[in-house]
């Protein structure tokens, strides 16, 4: 729905709004996570009253969000013209901050968001071989089911940022780099092809292990490599059938079934020694993978 109207009056930003222009007395729930070059916000609005979302031009980089409930809807203004948008679940938009947004807010919503920097942004575009761009968007509302599914595995993170695994979460934001800019650049982006060296993937490896509780990055990896974090994350799973993260839970795995079977530390020792946040994230993930538990593994040795 369309139509040409006055703008309404712009009001001057003021400590009541939050960072990315929401008011923040209609949020009423919110979580975030900070990492290099991006921050990760989980919003939600009522829908009580009616607020509005007003950002200036900025050189902050690019806003992703993701509807995680249906039923939202915005008046997003543009000069003296604007629009009606209807999200459902797991709809999208993308938007440049380098651009004057306005919109009014009609009813509640919640929203997953990633905001990635201007310099992260101009990092992925480089590695994939593209010119840089005076702004990537996308239709607010429009379905990404790439966008839905990577936001979405983010979100335990985003609940428990103190135990969330640092290299999951680059891993999956690198991911949503590369997605954002190969959709929506409007130019096409180079591929690296082939895969990684044996040499390259020892070392990826052995840097994976070292960092055991999780610590270390995707881009540490892949600069150690010498190759791009999209090419790294594509290459590794071709070599290994598994993505960084998941290779590394499946090492832990293996490390815990070895101390328990074979050592008389506690359930709960063995979990901190093989980089898992506690014994139940250590049970968790065993009964995951394997169908069994660390119980059952110590009381069969």
């Amino acid at each position: 729905m369309n139509g040409t109207q006055p703008s309404p009056p712009r009001s001057r930003p003021t400590p009541s709004r939050d960072s990315l222009g929401c008011s923040l007395a209609a949020l009423c729930g919110g979580q975030e996570l900070t990492g290099p070059g991006f921050v990760l916000h989980r919003k939600s609005h009522d829908g009580r009253r009616m607020s509005r979302v007003e950002t200036p031009p900025s050189d902050r980089g690019v806003l992703m969000g993701v509807c995680l409930s249906g039923g939202h809807r915005r008046r997003i203004f543009s000069g003296r013209r604007s629009a009606v948008h209807d999200f459902e679940p797991d709809s999208s938009y993308v938007r440049a901050f380098a651009d004057d947004y306005l919109a009014d807010i009609e009813t509640g919503f919640e929203f997953v968001l990633l905001e990635i920097s201007q310099g992260e942004l101009c990092r992925t575009l480089d590695e994939m071989g593209l010119p840089p761009a005076d702004g990537i968007s996308a239709p607010p509302g429009r379905k990404d089911p790439v966008l839905a599914h990577l936001a979405r595995a983010l979100l335990p993170a985003l609940a428990q940022p103190a135990s969330s695994s640092p290299l999951f979460v680059s891993q999956v934001v690198s991911a949503l780099q590369t997605h954002i800019v190969q959709r929506y650049h409007g130019a096409a982006a180079h591929v690296g092809r082939g895969g990684l060296s044996a040499t390259q993937l020892r070392r990826a490896q052995e840097l994976l292990m070292a960092g055991v509780d999780g610590a270390v990055l995707i881009s540490d990896i892949a600069a150690a490599c010498n190759v791009s974090r999209s090419h790294f994350i594509r290459a590794f799973r071709q070599a290994t059938g598994a993505t960084p993260y998941q290779w590394l839970l499946a090492r832990r795995v293996e490390q815990a079934r070895a101390l328990l079977t074979r050592s008389r530390l506690s359930l709960a020792e063995v979990a901190i020694q093989c980089g898992f946040s506690d014994q139940s994230h250590m049970t968790r993930t065993v009964a995951r993978l394997t169908g069994s538990t660390p119980g059952a593994w110590r009381r069969g040795r």
